[in-house]
């Protein structure tokens, strides 16, 4: 017998359509829909329909190779959603549910597809956005909004993940520019981007400053991280820095400490809790449909009583979690929105999600652990994302320092100041002077 090539899926289990073949949006059982704006209900509806059509049929081929689709990327410029709540330079000023939606969308098909966008257009962009120059602005956003040029976003450091605001790389003034030292973990997009937004502390105010430094920067090195379970298509890197010039017109002018980057992740925040919104959804979907394909005992799955109980328990988590979700865009527009509401949806919906996808694992069955019908890859996926733009643990803790006043983030005995803190549950989480709350957790994914 010789080794020959697997059979197609649907040649070898002819019984259920696999997710290449994306079946038709089911979860929105309450009428979500009737909630948005003609302008949204259009993105969702242009989202959707390259994503189900282009991005689909392709996603588990990339996944299983753990490689990057590349030849996506002039269908995601044409969609015309990088920069999403970014007005001016290209971008297309999106609302910031309308940025919501797209996001669930993306991750709705692929998970890693919505990591890409996100760390280019949710931090990387954002970031020049509210912190560069407006010589900056001009120069790099018009190019990256057409995805033309690529950013990555480079924070978390191999001993700071929650602690981040930690950081031991450094920024030393020199004629005409800074050097970098140090080394930077997990960056998504790292390995192939054409500008670094990177993190180190000014080595003579001991602040966190930013700087925008270019992929063939003498010294700078980025290595890709081998053998993921989640998120496999997401280019994550290990960036070494050595002696790396950045000329002074590329730092940027309004980073100047940690606290600053509280005016991204406000931001960056409410799209990661949509981001296993639209996971779920996608596992919904293709439950939905399987369970009235596949036939046992002489009727479809869908038949039985104990599945149609999971299904309806993973329908009923969905609309939770959309409520949730477009309940903090709407906090976030109103300028009512602090970090204990971002950091409770985020920590629950990440929850839920992660429940829904074990019910999906268990309907499917043996097709349960096989990407070419999208659980067993949604399942892995969520992992990562549990843990990225802070833990599930790290985000309760948030949400209880504002309900409660007192931080328990950090050991008793290891604060040089009492644990009794200011409540900051009126204070938006926007505002400039909110305490350092930042990545407080593994950035696996930033």
């Amino acid at each position: 017998m010789t080794n020959k090539k697997p059979l197609d899926i649907s040649v070898a289990f002819p019984q259920a359509t696999p997710a290449s073949i994306f079946p038709p949006c089911a979860s929105d059982y309450y009428h979500f829909d009737d909630l948005l704006t003609p302008e949204e209900r259009a993105i969702r509806i242009k989202v959707r329909n390259c994503m189900e059509k282009i991005v689909a049929p392709i996603m588990t081929k990339y996944w299983e190779k753990a490689e990057f689709p590349f030849e996506l990327i002039p269908h995601f410029a044409a969609l015309r959603i990088a920069g999403e709540t970014i007005k001016g330079y290209g971008c297309p000023g999106f609302s910031i549910t309308a940025s919501a939606i797209a996001t669930a969308e993306i991750a709705r098909v692929d998970a890693s597809c919505c990591t890409f966008i996100s760390v280019h257009s949710c931090l990387a962009m954002l970031t020049i956005s509210l912190c560069g120059s407006e010589a900056q602005k001009q120069k790099y956003l018009p190019s990256m909004a057409d995805l033309k040029t690529i950013g990555c976003w480079a924070l978390t450091e191999p001993d700071n993940g929650s602690d981040a605001s930690g950081l031991k790389s450094t920024a030393t003034k020199v004629e005409g520019g800074w050097i970098l030292e140090g080394q930077k973990r997990w960056i998504g997009n790292s390995t192939f981007a054409d500008l670094l937004v990177i993190f180190a502390k000014n080595t003579a105010t001991n602040q966190v400053n930013g700087f925008i430094v270019k992929k063939d920067a003498p010294g700078l090195t980025a290595t890709k991280i081998e053998n993921k379970i989640g998120l496999r298509m997401v280019q994550n890197g290990d960036i070494l820095m050595k002696k790396v010039f950045v000329p002074d017109e590329d730092r940027l002018p309004d980073m100047n400490s940690f606290q600053d980057t509280n005016r991204v992740l406000a931001v960056s925040r409410v799209m990661v809790a949509w981001q296993p919104i639209g996971i779920s959804m996608g596992i919904y979907d293709i439950c939905h449909r399987y369970l009235k394909e596949r036939k046992q005992f002489g009727a479809p799955l869908a038949a039985f009583q104990i599945n149609q109980q999971k299904l309806v328990h993973m329908l009923s988590n969905i609309q939770a979690m959309f409520l949730i979700g477009w309940r903090l865009c709407k906090l976030y527009d109103s300028g009512k929105m602090t970090s204990g509401h971002s950091s409770l949806a985020k920590s629950w919906i990440s929850l839920r999600a992660r429940e829904t996808a074990a019910i999906g694992r268990e309907l499917l069955g043996g097709n349960g652990i096989l990407a070419d019908f999208l659980v067993a890859k949604a399942f892995c996926d969520l992992e990562p994302i549990y843990t990225y733009e802070g833990t599930y643990e790290i985000n309760t803790l948030v949400t209880g320092r504002e309900i409660t006043g007192i931080s328990s983030i950090k050991p008793a005995a290891l604060r040089k100041q009492s644990r009794l803190l200011p409540v900051v549950s009126q204070q938006s989480f926007t505002d400039h002077s909110l305490p350092v709350l930042g990545r407080l957790s593994a950035q696996p994914f930033n």
